[in-house]
């Protein structure tokens, strides 16, 4: 070996002896910065939890749900899936959190004559009424979900003074096509009977 070759060995094996990690000797510094952070992501956490509340005191004024009839009818269709939120109708990212609107929940939907059932495990169910169905389309975004194009079932209607839009998302989603068709026709049917 040359003994530029040797002087290259003794300095690479003297860098690899100097990488040792330094010994924590300030543990009241670490000890503080660890709090700092724990009390910063409470605070962050708060104001969001403060937030979530003052939005449904701002929509205080939305009516309380209605529920379902005790006789709905016949069912046209059933499905199993995701309600994603709802929305001021057309403003897909203006949640609406009162009475437990907001709450994303797994969701048994039933159409029957008299209206949308929507029933959810751990949430507040809701019904709504034939007559405040508005549309159904095919959707790709609601309150922050966003999913490839007619992922989502979204059900325009509306309540007290409001239009909202509710978006669900099937467990099967080539159901909702006919969600969007059957929804439609009961909407055309309702405003035929209404103009004789």
């Amino acid at each position: 070996m040359t003994p530029a070759t040797l002087l290259a060995n003794g300095f690479a094996t003297g860098l690899a002896a100097e990488k040792k990690s330094a010994e924590v000797t300030d543990w009241a510094a670490r000890v503080g910065w660890l709090v700092g952070l724990a009390l910063f992501v409470a605070l962050v956490y708060w104001l969001m939890r403060e937030g979530w509340k003052w939005r449904g005191t701002l929509q205080g004024d939305l009516p309380e749900l209605p529920t379902a009839p005790d006789d709905p009818g016949p069912v046209r269709l059933g499905m199993s899936g995701r309600y994603h939120g709802s929305t001021t109708a057309g403003q897909w990212l203006d949640r609406i959190v009162a009475h437990g609107l907001g709450a994303r929940s797994r969701v048994e939907l039933t159409l029957t004559d008299a209206g949308l059932d929507v029933v959810r495990p751990g949430a507040t169910d809701f019904f709504i009424p034939r007559e405040a169905l508005r549309e159904a389309v095919l959707g790709k975004g609601i309150a922050g979900k966003v999913l490839t194009e007619g992922g989502l079932l979204v059900v325009t209607w509306a309540h007290g003074e409001r239009l909202i839009d509710s978006g669900f998302r099937s467990d099967h989603a080539a159901e909702h096509t006919d969600w969007v068709d059957a929804i439609n026709s009961m909407i055309n049917k309702t405003e035929t009977e209404g103009a004789r």
